[in-house]
């Protein structure tokens, strides 16, 4: 059985596809409501975040469904070993009634050949009922554990495959800093007050953004003015924007967790609707 189940929620498939189209721009929503909407101008880097936002979803969605597949496959694999067990089960102890019966018929010429007769029929009788309630049993407890397989690996896999969505932007955008700067460079391009405005970012990433300040200036007011600080909140890539307007959290992990909120949050409805419906 795999190893990779482990939660205990279920998500349908189909409720995961309906991110794409009802959940796709939750953090830039979310952003978007914290400043006045006469700052906010959206840019072509902007939608390219976006579709990128996307495909980090089409990604962790192709995951979950192979590791589904997987999963249905193990059970029904399950399932089919307990058919044989049962098929071997019923064949031996149908040769060992007919040698019961066979005993019972010798012996039946000895002591009576009717009481011998009606003796097997009793005997044959009692094995096949407990065989039938076994044989019950035993497929109703494979289907059970089918359905545990696919409740505890739905959850599981949308942590599994946003972690690893993580970890690979993570590792694009080390390898790509120019690509990371875009997405600073999108923030702070929806900032168009005056006054000060503060970029903070990661610890590591502070002597990069001020090699770049130059840049990162251009796309703020005239009138404005950049402080670029380090913040220990921010992890890796990202960053976060102040000023007295608010503020705009585009931290890659912040963006990322709201995406799985939302995809559990999927599950769980979904787990809820099963439920109702097995009640009705």
């Amino acid at each position: 059985m795999s190893n990779l189940i482990k939660s205990a929620h279920v998500v349908a498939m189909e409720d995961l596809k309906k991110l794409q189209t009802e959940k796709r721009y939750v953090s830039a929503a979310q952003q978007e409501s914290e400043q006045p909407e006469d700052h906010y101008l959206p840019t072509e880097e902007e939608l390219q975040t976006r579709q990128l936002r996307d495909q980090i979803i089409e990604d962790a969605e192709s995951y979950a469904k192979e590791r589904l597949e997987q999963a249905n496959s193990e059970a029904e694999q399950m399932l089919q070993a307990a058919r044989e067990q049962i098929e071997q089960w019923w064949s031996e102890r149908r040769s060992e009634d007919e040698q019961l019966a066979e005993s019972s018929r010798k012996q039946g010429y000895e002591q009576g050949y009717q009481e011998g007769l009606v003796h097997a029929e009793e005997d044959n009788s009692r094995h096949w009922a407990q065989h039938i309630d076994d044989a019950k049993a035993l497929l109703e407890q494979a289907y059970r554990s089918r359905e545990e397989i696919i409740q505890e690996a739905e959850p599981f896999l949308v942590e599994l495959s946003c972690a690893i969505s993580e970890k690979i932007i993570g590792k694009q955008l080390t390898a790509a800093p120019d690509w990371a700067l875009e997405l600073v460079v999108k923030s702070l391009s929806r900032r168009r007050e005056q006054g000060m405005i503060a970029l903070c970012v990661a610890p590591d990433q502070l002597a990069f953004m001020e090699a770049a300040r130059e840049e990162l200036s251009l796309v703020i007011d005239s009138q404005a003015e950049l402080q670029i600080l380090p913040d220990v909140s921010v992890k890796g890539h990202g960053c976060v924007i102040r000023s007295m307007y608010g503020s705009i959290d585009a931290r890659i992990d912040t963006q990322l967790e709201e995406i799985k909120r939302e995809l559990i949050q999927l599950a769980i409805q979904g787990e809820e609707r099963r439920s109702a419906d097995e009640q009705t």
